[in-house]
């Protein structure tokens, strides 16, 4: 398997796995093993009932695709919860995304700063911001306050907004097979959501109603595109290229490399500080990014040698 090779990847299965994604981050199973296994044995039932309630209707079905009459056919719902699938096929490609947009600045008190910096701090997708870019998140986001009953977003709609939460208990619905929305989650004054319908150019795939009134920070789909994705895309691309020059890795196929380029976290020491020491537990392994290091061992007399 070369690093070049190409992939027929169906195109189904890109949708599939955000699916199981969206189900996995709302119901949080404890054993991700047993839950998929579970799923994807349920979703395979399910299809299989569809195929036989069309193979039962198939000679009603032909006859209405056959119709001559000069009426046009009705048009599906714009909304509701019918997934577009022609939409999701529009997906965001940052590599081939050389426009790098306007900078948005909303104006903020520094007491909004505080807050809303307080708020993204612990966000996953903030995580590998640079100083200079969190500034940029911090300066594109906008104040909505939301009041009790308030629908924040519905499942089948376009995505429009990022939203993160810095107050409010907001219940999360998605619907069943009959179309009846389910609660399945909520959030509690912390967490954020809207992140899929941006990053596939897809409909939300859940609904997400305002128990109680609260205040959210939104993003615009262009600002989230072009700071968040493109930021992580790129640096995925630099731990790539750093991984391919450790000749320990060297075995790696290039979708496994990916992997553990996004599994790698940034961190900064400063002159003097000692990243690990000698006979403690193991807690990670270290990719030098940039920077000088001094290594150490004490030999069996108790010496230290470099």
């Amino acid at each position: 398997m070369t690093q070049n090779q190409k992939y027929d990847i169906p195109s189904d299965l890109q949708e599939l796995l955000v699916e199981f994604t969206v189900s996995c981050l709302l119901e949080k199973p404890s054993n991700l093993v047993d839950y998929a296994a579970d799923y994807f044995t349920r979703l395979r039932d399910q299809q299989s009932s569809r195929r036989l309630s069309r193979r039962a209707m198939s000679d009603s079905d032909d006859s209405m695709l056959t119709d001559e009459s000069d009426e046009p056919m009705p048009e599906p719902p714009a909304r509701g919860y019918t997934r577009r699938k022609s939409v999701f096929a529009e997906a965001y490609d940052p590599e081939n995304d050389a426009d790098e947009g306007e900078k948005v600045v909303y104006p903020k008190s520094d007491l909004q700063r505080s807050r809303l910096a307080d708020a993204v701090r612990n966000i996953l997708l903030f995580r590998s911001l640079d100083p200079e870019q969190m500034q940029d998140v911090l300066d594109a986001m906008f104040e909505k306050t939301v009041s009790a009953g308030e629908y924040v977003i519905k499942q089948g709609d376009d995505g429009d907004n990022f939203y993160v939460i810095e107050s409010g208990l907001y219940n999360i619905y998605v619907a069943d097979n009959d179309g009846q929305p389910k609660l399945v989650g909520n959030y509690d004054n912390v967490g954020s959501f809207g992140e899929l319908a941006l990053m596939y150019n897809m409909p939300r795939a859940a609904t997400i109603q305002a128990v109680s009134s609260g205040l959210l920070w939104a993003m615009d789909r262009p600002t989230f595109r072009r700071i968040l994705l493109k930021t992580a895309f790129r640096k995925r691309k630099m731990y790539e290229q750093l991984l391919e020059s450790v000749p320990m890795l060297g075995t790696l196929t290039s979708y496994e490399r990916m992997n553990l380029a996004d599994a790698l976290v940034s961190r900064t020491y400063t002159d003097g500080t000692c990243i690990i020491r000698q006979g403690d537990p193991a807690d990670g392994m270290f990719f030098v990014e940039d920077g000088l290091l001094r290594i150490s061992i004490v030999g069996d007399n108790g010496q230290e040698a470099e």
